[in-house]
């Protein structure tokens, strides 16, 4: 499994758009990386958070399972069967009422791998944290 990780982990290092929070009627994070793009919302008429990971190239697979596990001084890994695919199956989705670990895992750890049985995104986590902390607080507002 190292053998494996250690060349996908230095993949990381390539050139990427920064992590942007964005706030309004609907709060926002986006991320884009050279193979994937990024995008959690919170919606508060539904109370609903939403993550959407969309690859650039090939399709995800259809899975049992979807996973997130986050690598760094924090490191926690999530798993959930709720999840669905979107647009000729480019995006995975995923949807709940709580976002607690998501948003802990993006804003205290290094290095994000959005995973399932066949295949993984990786994603670093350099210079998210502020970004996390904006949309943290835009739902908070939303929710007062």
């Amino acid at each position: 499994m190292r053998t494996l990780l250690i060349p996908f982990l230095a993949s990381l290092a390539t050139p990427a758009s920064a992590w942007e929070a964005a706030t309004g009627e609907t709060c926002t994070l986006t991320h884009e990386t050279s193979d994937a793009h990024i995008h959690l919302t919170y919606d508060p008429t539904k109370p609903l958070y939403t993550l959407a990971i969309t690859r650039k190239s090939d399709p995800w697979q259809q899975a049992p399972w979807f996973a997130m596990r986050f690598l760094g001084p924090n490191e926690i890994t999530i798993t959930t069967p709720e999840h669905a695919l979107s647009d000729n199956s480019q995006t995975l989705n995923v949807a709940d009422s709580g976002f607690g670990n998501v948003l802990n895992g993006l804003q205290l750890n290094d290095t994000a791998l959005a995973f399932t049985e066949a295949q993984t995104v990786g994603v670093s986590l350099i210079g998210a944290a502020p970004e996390v902390q904006k949309f943290r607080d835009c739902t908070a507002a939303q929710l007062s």
